[in-house]
């Protein structure tokens, strides 16, 4: 099954403990924050909302002792999962938008967000936000951050700006003006300039502009949260991380139930399962940006560290099986349990989908089928989902089955009844999270 899938070009990332070989996929970009006046306000740190100030007034920057307002984007699909999350870990002023959620908190909470999401891509904070007409505006934005307070004069940083309805003609150019008013901002005080490095900053900046406003970010994780740091042997196209990790969550995954992955490529399905069986944090083996900054305090974070730490179940078997078709991925996925620490507590098997058997009486089957892109592949599929539907009918009474694909044929191909259709994003590509319970003698459409 696994031929249908695309390949991915692999890059080196720096922001973990080991050498990590990851897909390099641009993060999705992150929507502005609601106005302070929606938000609780910490003394001197929070902006007065653009529309109680006049055009050309410059902005008030958030100060970085006391971090307050924050962005964390999410693949599209997963931002309730995200809001409950961020909620749990002690984050205040949760709004839920396009692509991620905006909340409130201290460093711990950022930290903990860093450390323990499963589905945030990044953990961004906000420095400032104002109204633009011009590429000079955000510039002047930018220049109103106090930089040599956020970080050192010999810290690498980069630039990233993405928009929704801007009307400026160059996002690049954007980038270039936030970076002289940096750079600017530090000679300004006499400390030189810091350098720029495009592949591994130190410091990464975000700039965030819709039609009339600008917001700047500095990012707190470095490289994408959905790099766990754990997966150094990708095979074809896999699924990330924070992806799957939500699709477990909306499958109402909690840990307790049997899971089993019929077509589980590198295993992406099966161990973010067994971290949250075993409630350990997705981010336990890498690295963060944070540690980077002036506001970083090593105390606070060593709590945070061993707080999770506690929090994980020991080391035990787990109801948690996969299986493919190819010995490839079955290489693949032996290596990727172990690099995560989970050998031997989850069992695979090379075999083809439709000869797997359940494992119990009852459980949760996620699997992420092949969504074809050629002709041939699509006929494929066309005659591989009504087999689906008899194998699940005939073995898997008391199951339920959840699939994730970009071919929104298999709802009526596979011949049974979803209970849900939930509309997720992998990427760019438009695709469904299909639930279909299997209760004897109910499901035939």
């Amino acid at each position: 099954m696994s031929s249908f899938r695309s390949r991915e070009r692999s890059q080196s990332s720096r922001h973990f403990i080991r050498p990590l070989d990851e897909a390099g996929v641009t993060p999705e970009t992150p929507a502005p924050l609601p106005s302070s006046a929606n938000a609780p306000k910490a003394a001197g740190t929070m902006q007065a909302p653009p529309e109680a100030r006049p055009h050309g007034r410059a902005p008030v920057a958030i100060r970085a002792e006391r971090v307050s307002a924050m962005f964390a984007p999410c693949p599209r699909g997963l931002e309730g999962v995200l809001a409950a999350e961020l909620a749990a870990l002690g984050a205040t002023a949760i709004d839920k938008r396009n692509n991620g959620v905006a909340f409130a908190g201290d460093n711990a909470v950022m930290m903990r967000a860093n450390l323990e999401s499963r589905t945030a891509s990044r953990i961004l904070i906000q420095l400032a936000q104002g109204p633009y007409r011009s590429e000079q505006d955000v510039y002047k934005l930018a220049l109103t951050v106090d930089w040599p307070r956020w970080f050192s004069v010999g810290k690498t940083i980069k630039v990233k700006t993405d928009g929704v309805g801007s009307a400026l003609r160059s996002l690049d150019f954007i980038s270039l003006k936030v970076k002289d008013a940096v750079c600017d901002r530090f000679r300004q005080a006499d400390l030189g300039r810091p350098s720029v490095d495009t592949r591994y900053p130190d410091v990464r900046l975000q700039v965030f502009l819709s039609a009339d406003q600008a917001t700047l970010y500095i990012d707190s994780s470095g490289e994408p949260l959905f790099k766990r740091g754990w997966r150094e042997d990708t095979g074809e196209a896999p699924l990330r991380e924070n992806l799957a990790a939500g699709i477990l969550l909306l499958a109402g995954y909690d840990g307790s139930q049997p899971l089993l992955d019929p077509m589980m490529g590198s295993g992406t399905f099966l161990v973010e399962a067994a971290d949250i069986a075993l409630n350990r944090a997705p981010g336990r083996l890498r690295d963060f940006a944070f540690r980077e900054l002036r506001s970083f305090d090593a105390v606070e974070w060593e709590s945070v560290q061993a707080r999770a730490r506690q929090a994980e179940k020991p080391l035990s078997a787990l109801p948690i099986r996969g299986s493919d078709v190819s010995v490839q991925m079955l290489v693949k996925t032996r290596h990727n349990l172990k690099q995560a620490g989970l050998h031997g507590l989850v069992q695979i098997a090379q075999s083809n989908v439709l000869d797997t058997r359940p494992h119990a009486d009852s459980g949760l089957i996620v699997t992420n089928p092949p969504y074809g892109v050629r002709l041939d592949e699509q006929e494929d599929l066309a005659l591989l989902y009504p087999q689906l539907g008899a194998w699940l009918k005939q073995h898997f009474s008391g199951w339920t089955a959840n699939f994730f694909t970009g071919d929104l044929r298999l709802a009526k191909l596979i011949r049974l009844t979803p209970k849900q259709r939930m509309p997720l994003f992998n990427g760019g590509l438009d695709c469904r999270l299909f639930v279909i319970p299997m209760v004897s003698g109910s499901n035939r459409s």
